[in-house]
């Protein structure tokens, strides 16, 4: 039986590929957009305690893997998904200075903001959405009694958030 030798390049390339993956996968640093799980954010009191924590955590293990800034919003993306984030006072303010932000991914994260918060209002909870925090973005955040310190965004799915400016 006669294998052709480009067909034998290819599976070897394509099995090299797989295996880079699962091992870049296994060790935390996915280098693809899926799964998107979501994230975990925790603001920094300033744009340079932001970066101090992002080098302690690197120190750590957990590597930042790009930044993303936006209107004033200095944010690192770290590679397992938490990104460490500095917003200016105004912002904070509309949210009710959150410490941290649960983020999860919605095909359309406003009608999923006002569901939450309906959710929310009708376990006995306050809830409120707010749309104009980041203009920059389509995030849609609730803001909350029911965690302390703490709000949830609703975002689309990484793939499809515009490239910031």
């Amino acid at each position: 039986m006669h294998i052709p030798k480009w067909a034998i390049a290819l599976s070897v390339l394509v099995f090299l590929g797989v295996l880079t993956w699962a091992g870049l996968l296994a060790a935390g640093k996915n280098p693809l957009p899926y799964p998107d799980p979501g994230s975990r954010i925790f603001a920094a009191t300033s744009p340079e305690s932001k970066q101090v924590i992002v080098e302690l955590l690197a120190q750590h293990g957990i590597e930042e893997r790009f930044q993303v800034d936006t209107s004033g919003i200095r944010r690192s993306i770290m590679w397992d998904g938490t990104i460490i984030n500095f917003s200016p006072p105004d912002v904070s303010r509309k949210l009710g200075n959150p410490s941290a932000s649960i983020g999860l991914v919605s095909s359309d994260p406003v009608a999923s903001a006002n569901a939450a918060a309906n959710f929310l209002k009708s376990r006995g909870f306050s809830a409120e959405v707010v749309l104009d925090a980041e203009p920059a973005l389509p995030i849609a955040f609730v803001v909350t009694d029911a965690m302390v310190g703490t709000v949830l965004n609703f975002r689309k799915h990484v793939t499809q958030m515009p490239t910031p400016d």
